[in-house]
């Protein structure tokens, strides 16, 4: 509610001049007018004391009830201060380190793996599979997977130990130096002087394909960012929507991938939105950390 000074509920005391002098009534008697004391033309407009006006009872009225109304709003937003306890540990746009942010409502799990950052101790539910491979989608299309160290840390937290021995092997083919070299990152996944290779994935939904208490089939619906961001790159950072699909298994209090594949879209139709600069994409993967994913 805007309350401002042009409030329309002014009276227009100069419209209601009062007329003072003498007349002739009818019948040819005189009457007399009484005339308000001071000094000044008697026949002129009356002077009036300064202060002495008094406020229309509507105006009165309205006041009030605007003040009642800006009372009753306060309180109403006034709170119990959590609010304001509960950004206390976001950094927002300060810090420099992006951190993975927790979804709102109750955690979906209880911790995290090593030094990888993939949640852990999800449900034994629908949901908590759905938990788990969304997750999982996030980390296996992350900048991480493309370093060998980093992958080698990432793949045996989301894949069974049988399925983790047998994809190392097939991994490290797929990410060898010359696949890498095609896209402009060195032997270790990183991009040239000047240069931020982004890899992020975003889950958009979960859909459970089969469920028994012991075992899942979640497909992952996913869109993405993937590209190098820098002055004169040749793979420039472009957006990609696909799906991907997982085999989960319950092992050790906790879902784990046994397979997975992926497929392309469903995909909507692209905007004309006009790209951002190499600089803010880098600087945006820099400044935005990622999700814990939930359910």
């Amino acid at each position: 509610m805007s309350l401002g000074g042009d409030d329309g509920y002014g009276g227009d005391y100069e419209g209601h001049e009062a007329r003072r002098g003498r007349g002739a009534a009818p019948g040819g008697h005189l009457t007399r007018t009484r005339l308000p004391e001071g000094d000044g033309d008697p026949y002129g407009p009356p002077r009036r004391a300064p202060g002495r006006a008094k406020p229309s009872r509507n105006l009165i009225t309205v006041v009030g009830v605007v003040v009642l109304l800006l009372a009753a709003i306060a309180f109403v937003n006034r709170g119990d201060g959590k609010d304001s306890d509960s950004s206390a540990g976001d950094t927002g746009s300060t810090g420099t380190e992006a951190h993975p942010t927790a979804p709102t409502g109750e955690r979906p799990v209880d911790g995290k793996n090593g030094t990888t950052g993939i949640a852990s101790g999800f449900a034994k539910s629908e949901q908590g599979a759905q938990s788990a491979a969304a997750n999982y989608a996030v980390a296996l299309g992350s900048a991480d997977m493309y370093n060998r160290d980093r992958r080698h840390e990432l793949v045996p937290q989301i894949f069974t130990d049988a399925a983790a021995n047998r994809l190392q092997t097939r991994l490290d083919k797929a990410y060898s130096a010359s696949s890498l070299e095609r896209i402009g990152l060195d032997a270790n996944g990183k991009a040239a002087d000047g240069m931020t290779y982004v890899s992020r994935t975003a889950p958009l939904g979960t859909k459970v394909g089969k469920f028994s208490g012991t075992s899942a089939t979640v497909a992952v619906w996913c869109t993405g960012v993937f590209g190098t961001a820098g002055e004169g790159s040749k793979n420039p950072v472009t957006n990609d929507w696909f799906t991907l699909t997982l085999k989960l298994r319950w092992v050790n209090n906790d879902w784990k991938a046994e397979s997975y594949s992926q497929k392309a879209g469903p995909a909507p139709v692209n905007s004309d939105r006009t790209a951002s600069t190499a600089d803010e994409i880098a600087k945006a993967v820099e400044q935005y950390g990622g999700f814990t994913y939930a359910r």
